[in-house]
């Protein structure tokens, strides 16, 4: 889709607040019929841009209750390398996030949730540092979420 009219924004910016709508809420909430609601939310779906449906789950309640930041740095900047860290840390359940990032002395960064400290101890030594080519792991413990969004803003 080359451009996105009010309706295709709307629509964008609903679903991401509330992905449960209905297709007959989603149309009244943006003035139109049921139908024609519905083939935009599919093209916009087979454009792309909606990639996915999902619940999101407090990690609190399941008594995951620390979140780490940690960089990661590599011995060596190979591809060979980059896929092979990659790979394994797609592996790791407790990787909410992975980064390749740049301007920092880290390669990665990952965004963890585990039980506790001890949870991510083990994390760390038995598993994250053993991937071969990890070099330096810095690591950075979330006291309070200030802001936590999973929407992107829709741009006019």
């Amino acid at each position: 889709m080359d451009t996105l009219d009010r309706y295709d924004r709307q629509i964008l910016t609903l679903l991401q607040e509330n992905g449960r709508l209905s297709n007959q809420e989603l149309a009244d909430r943006i003035g139109l019929s049921p139908s024609p609601c519905l083939r935009r939310v599919r093209a916009l779906e087979e454009a792309g841009l909606i990639t996915a449906y999902r619940a999101l789950v407090d990690e609190q309640k399941l008594g995951l209750s620390l979140t780490v930041l940690v960089h990661i740095s590599m011995d060596r900047h190979t591809p060979e390398r980059f896929e092979n860290f990659e790979r394994s840390i797609r592996a790791l359940p407790e990787v909410l996030e992975c980064l390749l990032i740049t301007g920092q002395d880290a390669d990665y960064q990952l965004k963890l949730v585990v039980k506790d400290m001890n949870a991510y101890q083990d994390l760390l030594l038995n598993r994250i540092t053993r991937i071969e080519g990890v070099s330096g792991v810095h690591s950075s413990f979330v006291m309070r979420r200030v802001v936590d969004r999973t929407s992107v803003p829709v741009p006019e």
